[in-house]
């Protein structure tokens, strides 16, 4: 079975529960990021395995070239959390790492002006709003972000399975 690799933009922070969940199910998950924390630099279960790089959102050319590094070949995946300035550089510098046709999953706030996605990689959103229930409202657990999360990675794959 061939390794399946994600690029995961935000992976040791919020989008933590999905990059384990992927290691999880034989994933090889690069996580750059300025900060080593909570995933373990090498955490490793059965085939899947996450790496962990130092990297810097203001930096995109440099996130790119180490990420690349690690990855080994191209991402068949990319899911991203980045903040608005920091998306459009680092979505240019990084895709020349994506396999062709890779899906791109991106989280976000709801917002007036959609970025520009990669034209070559379908591009699926997770928009995370506030949750309103009997007159109150609240913002989505961390829980409830993973799961969102996963549930739109394994659609954004079968999506480009099919296509």
């Amino acid at each position: 079975m061939a390794i399946r690799r994600a690029l995961v933009l935000g992976g040791t922070g919020m989008l933590n529960g999905c990059a384990l969940r992927l290691v999880a199910n034989g994933w090889r998950v690069v996580l750059p990021s300025r900060h080593y924390a909570p995933l373990p630099a090498d955490h490793h279960t059965g085939t899947g395995r996450a790496i962990w790089v130092e990297a810097d959102w203001s930096k995109p050319h440099t996130l790119a070239t180490k990420a690349a590094h690690v990855l080994g070949a191209p991402a068949d995946l990319l899911i991203t959390w980045l903040p608005d300035e920091a998306l459009p550089p680092t979505l240019r510098a990084i895709e020349p790492l994506l396999a062709p046709g890779a899906p791109v999953v991106e989280t976000h706030a709801a917002r007036d002006r959609w970025p520009t996605p990669l034209p070559n990689h379908p591009t699926h959103h997770v928009v995370l709003t506030p949750i309103g229930y009997a007159g109150r409202t609240r913002r989505p657990t961390q829980t409830e972000i993973t799961e969102a999360l996963l549930h739109t990675t394994r659609r954004a794959l079968v999506t480009a399975a099919h296509s």
